[in-house]
Protein backbone atom coordinates (compact mmCIF):
# COMPACT_ATOMS: atom_id res chain seq x y z
CA UNK A 1 0.00 0.00 0.00
CA UNK A 2 1.15 3.43 -0.83
CA UNK A 3 0.35 7.24 -0.27
CA UNK A 4 -0.27 8.50 -4.07
CA UNK A 5 -1.71 11.84 -2.84
CA UNK A 6 -2.46 14.28 -0.12
CA UNK A 7 -4.90 16.87 0.69
CA UNK A 8 -6.36 19.12 3.67
CA UNK A 9 -8.70 22.03 4.38
CA UNK A 10 -9.27 24.57 7.11
CA UNK A 11 -11.70 26.82 8.02
CA UNK A 12 -11.34 30.63 7.31
CA UNK A 13 -11.65 31.71 11.19
CA UNK A 14 -8.28 32.35 12.79
CA UNK A 15 -8.62 32.18 16.44
CA UNK A 16 -5.51 33.45 18.25
CA UNK A 17 -4.64 33.09 22.37
CA UNK A 18 -4.96 36.61 22.47
CA UNK A 19 -8.36 36.13 21.38
CA UNK A 20 -9.59 33.84 23.82
CA UNK A 21 -8.02 35.56 26.42
CA UNK A 22 -10.42 38.01 26.21
CA UNK A 23 -13.36 36.37 27.82
CA UNK A 24 -11.53 33.48 29.15
CA UNK A 25 -9.21 33.56 32.29
CA UNK A 26 -6.09 32.82 30.59
CA UNK A 27 -2.88 33.87 28.11
CA UNK A 28 -0.80 33.66 25.40
CA UNK A 29 1.62 32.54 28.17
CA UNK A 30 -0.23 30.49 29.71
CA UNK A 31 -1.52 28.32 26.84
CA UNK A 32 1.66 28.28 24.69
CA UNK A 33 3.72 26.76 27.84
CA UNK A 34 1.85 24.57 28.44
CA UNK A 35 0.32 23.09 24.92
CA UNK A 36 2.65 24.62 22.55
CA UNK A 37 -0.53 25.84 21.09
CA UNK A 38 -0.43 29.87 19.63
CA UNK A 39 -3.67 30.05 17.34
CA UNK A 40 -5.96 27.43 15.82
CA UNK A 41 -8.49 27.71 13.17
CA UNK A 42 -12.64 27.27 13.95
CA UNK A 43 -15.65 26.63 12.02
CA UNK A 44 -17.90 29.67 12.35
CA UNK A 45 -19.93 30.14 8.63
CA UNK A 46 -18.08 26.52 7.25
CA UNK A 47 -20.15 23.33 7.41
CA UNK A 48 -17.97 20.37 7.99
CA UNK A 49 -18.81 18.48 4.82
CA UNK A 50 -18.33 21.00 3.12
CA UNK A 51 -14.04 21.30 4.40
CA UNK A 52 -14.29 17.46 4.41
CA UNK A 53 -14.97 17.64 0.43
CA UNK A 54 -12.46 20.15 -0.27
CA UNK A 55 -9.71 17.95 1.51
CA UNK A 56 -10.41 14.93 -0.80
CA UNK A 57 -10.87 16.80 -3.88
CA UNK A 58 -6.85 18.42 -3.22
CA UNK A 59 -6.07 15.02 -2.13
CA UNK A 60 -7.55 12.94 -5.57
CA UNK A 61 -6.54 15.94 -7.58
CA UNK A 62 -2.49 15.60 -5.64
CA UNK A 63 -2.82 11.73 -6.63
CA UNK A 64 -4.31 12.79 -10.44
CA UNK A 65 -7.00 10.72 -10.31
CA UNK A 66 -10.69 11.32 -10.27
CA UNK A 67 -12.86 9.97 -7.48
CA UNK A 68 -14.51 7.36 -9.69
CA UNK A 69 -11.19 5.81 -9.64
CA UNK A 70 -12.07 5.37 -6.19
CA UNK A 71 -12.61 1.54 -4.81
CA UNK A 72 -13.36 2.62 -1.04
CA UNK A 73 -13.86 5.53 0.78
CA UNK A 74 -13.35 5.70 4.85
CA UNK A 75 -14.21 8.44 7.02
CA UNK A 76 -12.97 9.15 10.66
CA UNK A 77 -15.14 11.32 12.39
CA UNK A 78 -15.69 11.50 15.97
CA UNK A 79 -18.64 14.32 16.05
CA UNK A 80 -20.84 16.28 13.34
CA UNK A 81 -24.05 17.29 12.64
CA UNK A 82 -25.29 14.45 10.89
CA UNK A 83 -25.91 11.77 13.23
CA UNK A 84 -27.12 9.91 9.94
CA UNK A 85 -26.37 9.31 7.10
CA UNK A 86 -22.41 8.64 7.97
CA UNK A 87 -20.42 11.91 7.05
CA UNK A 88 -18.80 9.58 4.50
CA UNK A 89 -21.70 9.23 2.34
CA UNK A 90 -22.74 12.61 2.25
CA UNK A 91 -18.66 13.36 1.07
CA UNK A 92 -19.33 10.45 -1.37
CA UNK A 93 -21.72 12.64 -3.44
CA UNK A 94 -19.97 15.97 -2.99
CA UNK A 95 -17.09 14.72 -4.43
CA UNK A 96 -18.89 12.33 -7.20
CA UNK A 97 -17.71 8.91 -5.43
CA UNK A 98 -19.29 5.73 -5.95
CA UNK A 99 -17.87 3.46 -4.40
CA UNK A 100 -18.83 1.38 -0.93
CA UNK A 101 -17.97 3.63 1.97
CA UNK A 102 -18.23 3.77 5.73
CA UNK A 103 -17.57 5.76 8.60
CA UNK A 104 -15.75 4.85 11.84
CA UNK A 105 -14.66 6.63 15.45
CA UNK A 106 -11.13 5.66 17.26
CA UNK A 107 -11.42 9.16 18.19
CA UNK A 108 -7.81 10.81 17.39
CA UNK A 109 -5.92 7.44 16.47
CA UNK A 110 -9.34 7.41 13.45
CA UNK A 111 -6.13 8.00 10.70
CA UNK A 112 -3.91 4.88 11.80
CA UNK A 113 -6.55 2.93 12.05
CA UNK A 114 -8.28 3.78 8.16
CA UNK A 115 -4.95 2.98 7.37
CA UNK A 116 -4.68 -0.48 8.67
CA UNK A 117 -7.75 -1.29 7.68
CA UNK A 118 -7.16 -0.07 3.93
CA UNK A 119 -4.07 -2.18 3.89
CA UNK A 120 -5.95 -5.13 4.66
CA UNK A 121 -8.62 -4.46 2.00
CA UNK A 122 -5.97 -4.31 -0.54
CA UNK A 123 -4.76 -7.92 0.82
CA UNK A 124 -8.17 -9.32 0.23
CA UNK A 125 -10.10 -7.41 -2.43
CA UNK A 126 -8.46 -8.18 -5.44
CA UNK A 127 -10.38 -5.49 -7.07
CA UNK A 128 -9.34 -2.54 -5.14
CA UNK A 129 -6.72 -0.07 -6.43
CA UNK A 130 -7.33 3.07 -4.88
CA UNK A 131 -8.71 3.77 -1.17
CA UNK A 132 -9.57 7.23 -0.20
CA UNK A 133 -9.58 8.20 3.61
CA UNK A 134 -10.42 11.30 4.95
CA UNK A 135 -10.56 12.83 8.18
CA UNK A 136 -12.71 15.13 9.37
CA UNK A 137 -13.18 16.77 12.49
CA UNK A 138 -14.46 19.98 14.68
CA UNK A 139 -13.94 18.99 18.24
CA UNK A 140 -14.31 22.22 19.49
CA UNK A 141 -18.55 22.13 18.77
CA UNK A 142 -17.44 19.40 21.71
CA UNK A 143 -15.84 21.50 24.52
CA UNK A 144 -17.58 24.17 27.02
CA UNK A 145 -16.09 27.44 25.57
CA UNK A 146 -15.76 28.85 29.47
CA UNK A 147 -13.51 25.71 30.41
CA UNK A 148 -9.70 26.96 29.43
CA UNK A 149 -8.38 23.58 30.02
CA UNK A 150 -10.40 22.09 27.01
CA UNK A 151 -11.38 24.46 24.61
CA UNK A 152 -8.23 26.07 24.42
CA UNK A 153 -6.59 22.74 22.80
CA UNK A 154 -9.04 22.20 19.79
CA UNK A 155 -9.34 23.72 16.39
CA UNK A 156 -11.02 22.18 13.34
CA UNK A 157 -9.80 20.83 10.12
CA UNK A 158 -9.92 17.54 7.37
CA UNK A 159 -7.43 15.95 5.59
CA UNK A 160 -7.24 13.34 2.99
CA UNK A 161 -5.39 10.65 1.52
CA UNK A 162 -5.37 8.74 -1.74
CA UNK A 163 -4.04 5.12 -1.38
CA UNK A 164 -3.10 2.49 -4.19
CA UNK A 165 -1.28 -0.67 -4.26
CA UNK A 166 2.20 -1.12 -3.14
CA UNK A 167 4.82 -2.11 -0.77
CA UNK A 168 5.71 1.23 1.25
CA UNK A 169 3.28 0.46 4.41
CA UNK A 170 5.60 -2.15 6.55
CA UNK A 171 4.14 -2.71 9.62
CA UNK A 172 1.31 -1.30 12.13
CA UNK A 173 -0.10 -1.73 15.66
CA UNK A 174 -2.75 -1.23 17.13
CA UNK A 175 -3.79 -0.85 20.87
CA UNK A 176 -7.39 -0.16 22.61
CA UNK A 177 -8.20 -0.79 25.94
CA UNK A 178 -11.80 0.59 27.88
CA UNK A 179 -10.39 3.12 29.83
CA UNK A 180 -13.39 6.14 29.69
CA UNK A 181 -12.52 8.91 32.96
CA UNK A 182 -9.93 10.30 31.13
CA UNK A 183 -11.56 11.91 28.54
CA UNK A 184 -15.15 12.10 27.20
CA UNK A 185 -18.22 13.35 26.06
CA UNK A 186 -22.06 12.02 26.91
CA UNK A 187 -24.98 13.93 25.15
CA UNK A 188 -28.52 13.14 25.70
CA UNK A 189 -30.35 11.55 23.56
CA UNK A 190 -34.25 12.30 22.38
CA UNK A 191 -36.61 11.24 24.79
CA UNK A 192 -39.32 8.36 24.66
CA UNK A 193 -42.84 7.95 26.72
CA UNK A 194 -40.69 4.86 27.85
CA UNK A 195 -37.35 6.30 29.66
CA UNK A 196 -37.08 6.36 33.29
CA UNK A 197 -33.58 6.18 34.04
CA UNK A 198 -31.63 9.08 34.79
CA UNK A 199 -29.81 10.27 31.88
CA UNK A 200 -27.59 13.64 31.03
CA UNK A 201 -25.47 15.03 28.50
CA UNK A 202 -22.28 17.38 28.64
CA UNK A 203 -19.40 18.93 27.22
CA UNK A 204 -16.38 17.24 26.84
CA UNK A 205 -14.33 16.06 29.76
CA UNK A 206 -10.66 15.72 29.86
CA UNK A 207 -8.50 14.99 32.86
CA UNK A 208 -5.34 16.07 31.63
CA UNK A 209 -2.89 14.63 33.76
CA UNK A 210 -4.21 11.11 33.15
CA UNK A 211 -4.67 11.63 29.53
CA UNK A 212 -1.10 12.90 29.50
CA UNK A 213 0.57 9.63 31.16
CA UNK A 214 -1.66 7.18 28.88
CA UNK A 215 -1.30 9.20 25.70
CA UNK A 216 2.69 8.86 26.05
CA UNK A 217 2.62 5.13 27.73
CA UNK A 218 0.55 4.08 24.87
CA UNK A 219 2.54 5.87 21.91
CA UNK A 220 5.66 4.62 23.26
CA UNK A 221 4.72 1.09 23.31
CA UNK A 222 3.23 1.20 19.61
CA UNK A 223 5.55 2.78 17.98
CA UNK A 224 8.52 0.20 19.75
CA UNK A 225 6.42 -2.48 18.76
CA UNK A 226 5.96 -1.42 14.65
CA UNK A 227 9.65 -0.45 15.08
CA UNK A 228 11.52 -2.96 16.63
CA UNK A 229 9.23 -6.11 15.30
CA UNK A 230 9.70 -4.97 11.54
CA UNK A 231 13.46 -5.22 12.50
CA UNK A 232 14.04 -1.21 12.48
CA UNK A 233 16.45 0.63 14.77
CA UNK A 234 15.02 4.00 16.12
CA UNK A 235 17.67 5.96 14.38
CA UNK A 236 17.07 4.37 10.95
CA UNK A 237 13.71 6.17 11.18
CA UNK A 238 13.41 9.64 8.99
CA UNK A 239 11.10 11.49 10.31
CA UNK A 240 8.27 10.33 13.31
CA UNK A 241 4.71 12.30 12.97
CA UNK A 242 3.04 12.38 16.11
CA UNK A 243 -0.41 13.31 16.87
CA UNK A 244 -0.43 16.87 17.62
CA UNK A 245 -2.39 16.93 21.01
CA UNK A 246 0.73 18.70 22.97
CA UNK A 247 3.80 19.93 22.21
CA UNK A 248 4.72 18.72 26.10
CA UNK A 249 3.47 14.67 24.81
CA UNK A 250 5.53 15.12 21.66
CA UNK A 251 8.91 16.23 23.61
CA UNK A 252 8.15 13.62 26.31
CA UNK A 253 8.16 10.91 23.91
CA UNK A 254 11.24 12.20 21.90
CA UNK A 255 13.31 11.93 24.33
CA UNK A 256 12.07 8.75 25.72
CA UNK A 257 13.10 7.31 22.24
CA UNK A 258 16.83 9.97 22.03
CA UNK A 259 15.96 11.07 19.22
CA UNK A 260 16.55 14.85 17.42
CA UNK A 261 13.97 17.21 17.37
CA UNK A 262 14.72 17.82 13.24
CA UNK A 263 12.76 14.22 13.18
CA UNK A 264 9.37 15.31 15.25
CA UNK A 265 7.99 17.74 12.57
CA UNK A 266 4.72 19.75 14.45
CA UNK A 267 2.51 22.29 13.02
CA UNK A 268 0.38 21.99 17.02
CA UNK A 269 1.30 25.91 16.86
CA UNK A 270 -0.83 26.95 13.96
CA UNK A 271 -3.88 24.48 14.11
CA UNK A 272 -4.34 22.90 18.00
CA UNK A 273 -5.72 19.28 18.24
CA UNK A 274 -7.53 18.60 14.95
CA UNK A 275 -8.53 15.22 16.57
CA UNK A 276 -7.99 12.20 13.53
CA UNK A 277 -7.07 15.25 11.24
CA UNK A 278 -4.02 16.05 12.99
CA UNK A 279 -1.88 13.51 11.01
CA UNK A 280 -3.10 13.95 8.06
CA UNK A 281 -2.98 17.57 8.33
CA UNK A 282 0.56 17.46 9.27
CA UNK A 283 1.48 14.94 6.38
CA UNK A 284 0.19 16.77 3.52
CA UNK A 285 2.45 19.99 4.72
CA UNK A 286 5.06 18.02 4.85
CA UNK A 287 4.42 16.70 1.35
CA UNK A 288 3.84 20.48 0.10
CA UNK A 289 6.48 21.88 1.24
CA UNK A 290 8.72 19.23 0.00
CA UNK A 291 10.08 17.94 3.60
CA UNK A 292 9.54 14.39 2.41
CA UNK A 293 11.88 12.71 0.38
CA UNK A 294 11.38 9.59 -2.16
CA UNK A 295 12.89 7.13 0.60
CA UNK A 296 12.14 8.50 3.75
CA UNK A 297 10.71 6.21 6.51
CA UNK A 298 7.99 8.10 8.81
CA UNK A 299 6.53 6.76 11.86
CA UNK A 300 2.88 7.59 12.38
CA UNK A 301 1.79 7.31 15.42
CA UNK A 302 -1.75 8.43 17.83
CA UNK A 303 -3.87 8.39 20.20
CA UNK A 304 -7.42 9.39 21.56
CA UNK A 305 -10.62 8.52 23.55
CA UNK A 306 -10.93 5.13 24.15
CA UNK A 307 -8.11 4.73 25.28
CA UNK A 308 -7.14 4.10 21.56
CA UNK A 309 -4.14 4.63 20.02
CA UNK A 310 -1.60 3.14 17.22
CA UNK A 311 1.41 3.67 14.82
CA UNK A 312 2.44 2.34 11.66
CA UNK A 313 5.58 2.14 9.67
CA UNK A 314 6.12 3.06 6.58
CA UNK A 315 8.22 4.56 3.15
CA UNK A 316 7.50 7.46 1.64
CA UNK A 317 8.07 6.73 -2.14
CA UNK A 318 5.69 9.84 -3.41
CA UNK A 319 7.56 11.80 -5.86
Amino acid sequence: MNIIGTGRAHPSLTVTNEMLSRFLDTSDEWITTRTGIKQRQLISHEKLEDLAAEACNNALEDAGISAKDIDFFICSNVVNEYITPSLSCIVQGMIGATCACFDLNSACAGFIYALDIANSFFKTKKEVNHILILCAEEPTRMCDWQERSTCVLFGDGAAAVVLSRGDDFIGSSLSSFSCVEPLYQIRELEKTPFITKEEFGGPLVMKGQEVFKLAVKSSLSDIRKVVEDNGYTYDEVDYYLLHQANIRIIDTIRRSLDQDEVKFPHNIRHYGNTSSASLPILLDELNRNQTLNSGDTIVLSAFGAGFTSGACLLNWSKQ
